[in-house]
């Protein structure tokens, strides 16, 4: 999907702060690094459902080697101190014809300004645009702020395949 990959977004927080939400490419490899090091290994754990420090070269690559048609990333950009980190990312991902799972992390200092919510919003479209039925999300059930951004974007509590986890829909079509 060649609009994906070329997407972006200029998006205004809830404290003012300008983000940028746009396509994640290649080159962002380190800047993405850098992101997942500046992040508490809770936030890590909140993603992955495990302890997470480090990341294999091949998990770095799967999570760079984007085809935005079955794999779908984007990255909130901020401006600090003059120059533009990573402040948080969300991507989607085929799991059958039609529908894709979602997942978020957000840098610890960034997180509750809105930042999940507004990556959401753009996966959201892109997803109508990719005409999927469907986007799911697995979150643990102590994550209350990321169950309050689903909520609040229409997604509905889905049967789980595993009682630790909340599984959350949101219908398309």
């Amino acid at each position: 999907m060649s609009n994906a990959a070329d997407y972006s977004a200029i998006e205004s927080l809830r404290d003012g702060t300008i983000i940028e939400i746009r396509a994640l490419q290649p080159d962002d490899r380190d800047d993405m690094l850098a992101a997942i090091g500046r992040t508490s290994a809770q936030s890590l754990q909140r993603r992955f459902f495990v302890p997470k420090r480090g990341f294999s070269e091949q998990e770095v690559s799967f999570f760079m080697n984007i085809d935005f048609d079955s794999h779908v990333a984007l990255i909130a950009q901020i401006d600090e101190n003059g120059r533009p980190v990573i402040a948080g990312g969300g991507r989607y991902i085929m799991a059958r014809p039609g529908q894709a799972e979602l997942a978020f992390v957000v840098v610890d200092a960034y997180q509750g300004k809105g930042i999940a919510k507004a990556l959401l919003r753009h996966l959201i479209a892109i997803a109508r645009e990719a005409r999927l039925q469907e986007l799911t999300a697995e979150v643990l059930p102590e994550n209350a702020a990321m169950l309050k951004v689903f909520s609040g974007l229409g997604f509905r509590a889905g049967a789980s395949r595993d009682p630790q986890l909340r599984h959350l829909v949101l219908r398309l079509a």
